[in-house]
C-alpha cells in the first residue's frame, strides 16, 4: 500500500484508503462521523466513478493500487454559485480609487466601455476558468453584464466557453443589469434573446429600492414565466436598513405564483433589519422557496468602508437565521481582482475557509460544507454534483488536513484534484499571461 500523495495512477481502478469525508456530503446511511461530522472511510474508485464507499477497513482488499491517505479529509469538487468572469482581473488597469461600492462601479463601467472586446472578456474569463478548475471546482454560476454593446459582445464568448470547458467545469450564465434598465422594453427584449440564444435559462438582475421597484419585478417575472426562466438577483448590497427588495422579490414570485428556482445573492441589508422584520423577510424567503448566497471575502471588502474609519460590520447576511428557517444557504466567491474586490482566486476552499472566520460557520453545525457543494449545486440544478456517492464521478479534492481546525490552518495549496478518478495538473496560470491587455503597468 502507497502512503501519502503519490501521483493517482491512471489505472481504472484503484483504491483510497483511511480517508475523512464529510457526512453532510454522502447518504450516510452506513457511516458514523466524529465529531467535526467527519466519518472515516475507504473509497473505490473503478473506470473514473466512485465505486463504493464504506467504514476503513471493511473495504474487500483490491487488486489495482492502494493509496493510504492517514486521515486526511477528501472533498467532492465544489460548486461556486456566484461568480463575475467577465469582470475578473482587471484591477490592473483599473483600480478602486476608495475601495467603496460606488467606486467599483464607476471604475468597472469605465474600463467595459474602454476595453471589454471579445478578446478581452475571452482571455480573462478563460483565464479565471483555468483558476476555479486548478482549484478543484467543478461548476460555476458567472453573471454577464448584459447593457448596450456589450450584450452582443460577451453573450457568445460565454456560449463559446461553455463548450469548449465541458467536462471540466460546467458553466452556467445569468445576466446582470440594473432593475431600472427593466423598464426599457428594448433593452429587455435584447437580454432575453441573448439568452434564449446563449444562456442556460436564467435570468435575474440587480436589484434594489427603486419607485417603480414592483412594477420592473413584475417584468423580470413575467419574462421568467413566458420563457421558462429561473431566476438570479443580487440584492441589497448595502447597510441601509431601508433597502428591503428581498422582501419584494418573495412578493412578486407570491404574486406570480412563480415555480422556478430564484437564488438571491448578497442580502445584505437583511442583517440589519429589527428582529420582527428580519423575520417576517425570512419567513416570505422561505415561503416561496427562495436560496441566498453570501460572498463573504467581496462584501467585508465592500461594505461600512469610510475613509479613515474602521468598519463596524463584516457586510454579510443573516446566514445563520437563514439556515436556521429553513432556506438553502451557500457561500461564493463573487469578484476576482476587480474593482469590487481586488483579490480572490476563484477558490473555493479559501472561500470556505475565510467564510468560516467571517461568517462563525465554526461551533454552529458540523453541515458547512454544503454551502460550497451539495446545496449551490442543488440550487444549479446540478444535483450529482458536490456530492460523494457510490455510481458519482470520482471528481474529488484530496488533502492532508485530518480535521477541519488542521484543514482552515492552512491553505491547502499541496491538495491533489481528481477528475474522473485521474489526477490534473493544479498548475495556476500565471498572472503575467494578462500582461497584455493591461497596458503599462503602474
Amino acid at each position: 500500500m502507497t502512503s501519502g500523495f503519490a501521483t493517482i495512477p491512471a489505472s481504472a481502478s484503484y483504491m483510497l484508503r483511511q480517508t475523512r469525508i464529510p457526512l453532510c456530503l454522502t447518504d450516510g446511511s452506513s457511516l458514523a462521523a466524529d465529531r467535526d461530522g467527519l466519518a472515516l472511510v475507504d473509497v473505490a474508485v473503478e473506470d473514473g466513478r466512485i465505486a463504493s464507499i464504506l467504514p476503513a477497513g471493511m473495504q474487500a482488499p483490491a487488486d489495482g493500487p492502494q493509496f493510504d491517505l492517514d486521515g486526511g479529509i477528501v472533498l467532492p469538487r465544489l460548486v461556486d454559485a456566484h461568480v463575475h468572469l467577465d469582470k475578473g482581473h482587471i484591477w490592473p488597469r483599473q483600480r478602486n480609487p476608495d475601495g467603496s461600492f460606488m467606486g467599483a462601479l464607476n471604475s468597472v463601467m469605465a474600463d467595459r466601455e474602454a476595453n471589454w472586446s471579445a478578446e478581452d472578456v475571452r482571455a480573462r474569463m478563460e483565464f479565471g476558468l483555468r483558476c476555479a478548475f486548478a482549484h478543484g471546482t467543478a461548476a460555476i454560476r458567472t453573471h454577464i453584464d448584459s447593457l448596450g454593446k456589450q450584450i452582443d459582445i460577451s453573450w457568445p464568448v460565454l456560449a463559446e466557453l461553455r463548450a469548449e470547458w465541458a467536462g471540466r467545469i460546467a458553466l452556467q450564465a445569468s445576466p446582470l443589469f440594473g432593475i431600472q434598465f427593466a423598464l426599457d422594453a428594448g433593452h429587455m427584449k435584447a437580454v432575453t434573446a441573448a439568452v434564449k440564444a446563449h444562456g442556460d435559462g436564467i435570468f435575474g438582475c440587480v436589484s434594489y429600492m427603486i419607485p417603480e421597484l414592483d412594477q420592473a419585478l413584475d417584468i423580470i417575472f413575467r419574462i421568467a414565466i413566458e420563457n421558462g426562466f429561473d431566476l438570479d438577483f443580487h440584492v441589497d448590497e448595502t447597510n441601509d436598513p431601508a433597502a428591503r427588495s428581498l422582501e419584494n422579490i418573495a412578493d412578486a414570485a407570491l404574486r406570480h405564483r412563480f415555480t422556478g428556482r430564484i437564488l438571491c445573492g448578497h442580502c445584505c441589508s437583511l442583517a440589519v433589519q429589527g428582529p420582527d422584520d428580519e423575520a417576517r423577510i425570512i419567513d416570505k424567503v422561505k415561503q416561496v422557496g427562495i436560496a441566498v448566497v453570501s460572498l463573504p471575502m467581496c462584501n467585508m471588502y465592500l461594505q461600512d468602508r469610510a475613509p479613515g474609519r474602521t468598519p463596524r460590520w463584516r457586510g454579510v447576511t443573516a446566514l445563520h437565521e437563514l439556515k436556521a428557517a429553513g432556506v438553502p444557504v451557500m457561500i461564493a466567491s463573487d469578484n476576482t481582482r476587480d474593482p469590487f474586490y481586488a483579490y480572490g482566486d476563484l477558490d473555493l476552499i479559501e472561500v470556505l475557509r475565510e467564510g468560516t472566520r467571517i461568517l462563525q460557520l465554526d461551533h454552529s453545525g458540523a453541515d458547512w460544507a454544503n454551502a460550497v457543494a451539495r446545496t449551490p449545486a442543488v440550487a444549479m440544478g446540478h444535483a450529482d454534483r458536490g456530492v460523494l456517492a457510490a455510481g458519482g464521478a470520482a471528481d474529488l479534492i484530496l488533502t492532508r488536513a485530518r480535521d477541519w481546525t488542521e484543514f482552515f490552518a492552512r491553505p491547502q495549496s499541496d491538495r491533489t484534484v481528481l477528475v474522473n478518478g485521474k489526477a490534473i495538473d493544479t498548475t495556476l496560470p500565471d498572472h503575467r499571461e494578462l500582461d497584455h491587455l493591461m497596458g503599462a503597468r503602474s
